[in-house]
């Protein structure tokens, strides 16, 4: 099977759309949260806009809070640094001085169903909607702040952590969420682990195996446009073009 590299595509810098279809119920079990939060479903979800973030508590144990997506670190002059904070290298994070202080102390995780991705082929950007297999939930490794105006504002902000992309996903993009293991959510979670280099192990390309990825409509590169449309396939002489 070709490439998508040799079909003409290439990488761009970073990760920043994803879905959140799943209903509160769901989400809840899956994280193990105190609470079944109330959600609304993502399709879109792009930066900027609040998104769902899992963090613990102190007393109330995990749970799922709307934070904007695009970091805002507390000595920030101003919220707009969050524009260019979307994602966070994870293999450079904890040298950041935007990043080093939340990778010690206040990790997060978002939950998502899947991710935009887009190609080019011809001039033309192609969006793909990349999943684990089924449509399974699933949780990106994230880092928190709050930031406080001198007016009194206050933004409630995160990061998705990002780390090479996997085989499947190399000729498309060179980077990934960092997608995390179920079984190391605790772990990830903990805030009582302030060492980064036992967290950082946690940060590894999802199984290429356990993913699908497919061409969809242009409707998602319109970030206010958040609904079932952005996920309908991809027109078909496009898709018959496409070895995904």
């Amino acid at each position: 099977m070709r490439t998508l590299r040799r079909a003409g595509y290439r990488s761009r810098e970073v990760c920043g759309r994803f879905t959140l279809r799943r209903p509160g119920a769901e989400v809840a079990q899956h994280f193990a949260l105190s609470e079944i939060p109330e959600l609304t479903p993502r399709y879109n979800a792009a930066p900027g806009q609040a998104i769902a973030a899992v963090r613990a508590v102190e007393g109330r144990g995990l749970v799922l809070e709307l934070r904007r997506w695009g970091l805002v670190p507390p000595w920030a002059p101003d919220p707009r640094i969050g524009g260019r904070l979307i994602n966070a290298r994870s293999e450079t994070a904890a040298g950041r001085r935007a990043f080093a202080p939340a990778l010690r102390a206040r990790r997060c995780i978002v939950p998502a169903d899947g991710f935009f991705e887009w190609g080019s082929r011809g001039g033309e950007r192609v969006p793909f909607h990349v999943q684990v297999r089924g449509g399974a939930l699933f949780g990106i490794a994230g880092l928190w702040e709050e930031w406080r105006g001198a007016g009194g504002e206050v933004v409630e902000s995160c990061t998705l952590l990002t780390t090479g992309a996997n085989e499947r996903l190399r000729p498309l993009h060179d980077r990934m969420p960092a997608i995390l293991d179920p079984g190391d959510y605790d772990r990830w979670l903990d805030p009582q682990e302030r060492d980064p280099a036992r967290v950082e192990i946690l940060l590894r390309p999802f199984p290429s195996e356990a993913m699908e990825a497919a061409p969809v409509g242009p409707r998602v590169n319109r970030p206010e446009l958040d609904d079932p449309a952005c996920l309908e396939p991809a027109p078909e002489p496009l898709q018959r073009t496409l070895p995904f």
